[in-house]
């Protein structure tokens, strides 16, 4: 049998200070460092998935600064892309709210080639840290509000639900890819408890 490789473009998009690039840092080399330069414009990465025997899946994952001088060219980085991560700050409930502007923005200039929004997984990021200034019933009903195909909380720094959450990302990203239909967004809380991730095969 033949093998398929799948090419996505995959944006990291919230404030500053979020984790964005941690993210892509604990995701591709499962490195944390607590001293990441802010990220001017955009930055890339790039990861390997082995989906299945015969399939491999390439991420071109774009985190894109958090500043709001940098937001008049979210346009000319959103082009062409599959699907989208955004984040927050549990610890922070500005950079929560910024997950409406961030939202719009992204719905306002990109769609995929059937006209549909893209599919977009948010992540409470800090998980690790206390207080937390959003409640799950606020972050919740956002979700569910704004398209989200869901939530859940994260913490890079403690690799908590990395990995699973791109999981969910990849996997709504290949049946639509496989369908050629879009599934309706849900906004419920993904419970990735019960969700097992193989690092082997992935580089």
């Amino acid at each position: 049998m033949g093998s398929f490789d799948h090419l996505f473009k995959v944006l990291v998009i919230g404030d500053s200070r979020v984790g964005k690039t941690s993210l892509l840092h604990r995701y591709v080399h499962d490195l944390f460092a607590c001293d990441y330069k802010t990220t001017m414009g955009v930055d890339f990465a790039l990861k390997v998935v082995q989906w299945s025997d015969t399939e491999t899946v390439r991420l071109q994952l774009w985190d894109i600064a958090g500043q709001e001088r940098f937001t008049s060219l979210t346009r000319i980085y959103y082009k062409q892309a599959s699907a989208c991560v955004v984040m927050f700050d549990l610890t922070n409930a500005e950079s929560f709210r910024s997950c409406q502007m961030w939202k719009t923005d992204l719905d306002n200039k990109v769609t995929l080639p059937n006209g549909s929004l893209l599919p977009c997984i948010l992540l409470a990021n800090k998980s690790d840290l206390t207080p937390w200034t959003v409640t799950r019933e606020e972050i919740d009903k956002f979700s569910k509000e704004n398209n989200f195909i869901g939530w859940t909380e994260t913490s890079v720094k403690e690799n908590k639900n990395i990995n699973e959450a791109m999981k969910v990302l990849i996997d709504r990203m290949m049946e639509s890819k496989n369908s050629n239909q879009v599934l309706p967004p849900q906004g419920d809380y993904i419970n990735l408890k019960d969700l097992t991730v193989s690092s082997s095969g992935c580089c």
